[in-house]
């Protein structure tokens, strides 16, 4: 077990490879009442809950992005009315990292902000949506743009969760532990280097490592820069592409296989302007192709792309701005790429 503190809005801590059910007991203790969401998918595997004097609801939300929408959002605002919810309340998000996202908003906005713990049981919610403090829900003009800061008090990492997983959201969370690898920590890029995600999630060692490696990046860069005013962009190295195609494709994917086609296409767009090796532009494509992880998209959607990346969270004044690399583990921003350079590397995945 290990604990990594994250300091922000307020301090809490990351608590890896424990057993949440007895975790979240003392956390319990002076609650009148606790709210506990969770995706229908993980519904009946609530079990084993610590006895306590508070009053457990079990609230059910929809699947994946599907639930952070507005009315799931509004629904589960009446339920804590209806149960009268107060301030010493606690609500308790238990799945990925949809759920982490929409119940750490319910808790910020529910009589200006309650407490909130996160329990992701998937390995991208461990790694990145449950940890930082970002929360929030989806518009009809893309992902995550109605939302708020606001800090659980608490992450409680199971790593027992990972048995529910296929191999497929295994390997999507990779895409996001490798993207900190890229940005930061380079001992991540070189335990992925040749591995495939079967062989990555049967070494519980080193699962662990990648997970606890992972987790200390993001909370190193979110401590010194909550609310991402600009160090903490860094964390969407990525995710301009991989947003866009989230909508695009209606999340038909998941989060962590558009992240990996962002990558391909951030290391392209740094190699084309000439900041970044043909090598390191062709390690993204080689570790991910390797833990399966989609590294294509179609050449005919380029348009909607493009026009959905105009409204990304870094963008500015219809600026677009892109996190880049130089070199593992150093950062910079590509401001105003031209119109052919962001063509040409586009093409590049997708030919």
């Amino acid at each position: 077990m290990s604990n990594i503190s994250v300091s922000a809005d307020r301090k809490y801590e990351v608590e890896i490879d424990i057993n949440w059910q007895a975790a979240i007991k003392p956390l319990l203790v002076d609650r009148g009442q606790v709210a506990i969401i969770v995706s229908e998918a993980m519904r009946d595997r609530i079990v084993g809950l610590p006895e306590s004097d508070a009053q457990i609801h079990i609230f059910t939300v929809p699947d994946s992005e599907a639930g952070k929408s507005f009315a799931t959002y509004q629904k589960v605002l009446d339920w804590l009315g209806a149960a009268g919810f107060t301030r010493n309340d606690l609500v308790i998000a238990v799945g990925g990292g949809a759920v982490t996202d929409l119940s750490g908003f319910v808790a910020s906005t529910w009589l200006r902000g309650i407490d909130w713990v996160a329990v992701p049981t998937t390995l991208a919610a461990m790694v990145d949506a449950a940890v930082g403090g970002k929360t929030g829900i989806n518009s009809e003009y893309g992902k995550n743009l109605i939302g708020s800061f606001y800090s659980p008090i608490s992450v409680l990492v199971d790593l027992a969760w990972l048995e529910t997983l296929s191999d497929r959201d295994f390997a999507a969370g990779l895409a996001e532990v490798l993207k900190s690898g890229f940005i930061v920590d380079r001992v991540i890029v070189e335990l992925l280097k040749g591995k495939s995600v079967q062989e990555v999630r049967s070494d519980r060692a080193l699962t662990l490592e990648l997970i606890s490696r992972t987790v200390g990046v993001k909370a190193k860069v979110v401590s010194g820069d909550f609310k991402e005013s600009f160090d903490r962009e860094i964390l969407n190295y990525g995710h301009t592409l991989g947003h866009a195609i989230e909508l695009h494709c209606k999340y038909s994917l998941r989060h962590g296989e558009c992240v990996s086609i962002g990558l391909v296409f951030a290391a392209n767009l740094a190699n084309q302007t000439g900041i970044l090796s043909d090598e390191i532009t062709q390690l993204h494509l080689s570790i991910l192709q390797k833990l399966g992880l989609p590294t294509t998209y179609e050449s005919r959607h380029w348009a909607e792309l493009r026009a959905s990346m105009a409204i990304d969270k870094k963008s500015r004044s219809g600026t677009l701005r892109f996190v880049a690399i130089s070199e593992i583990g150093k950062t910079l921003r590509i401001e105003a790429p031209s119109e052919s350079d962001l063509l040409a590397a586009y093409e590049r995945l997708s030919s």
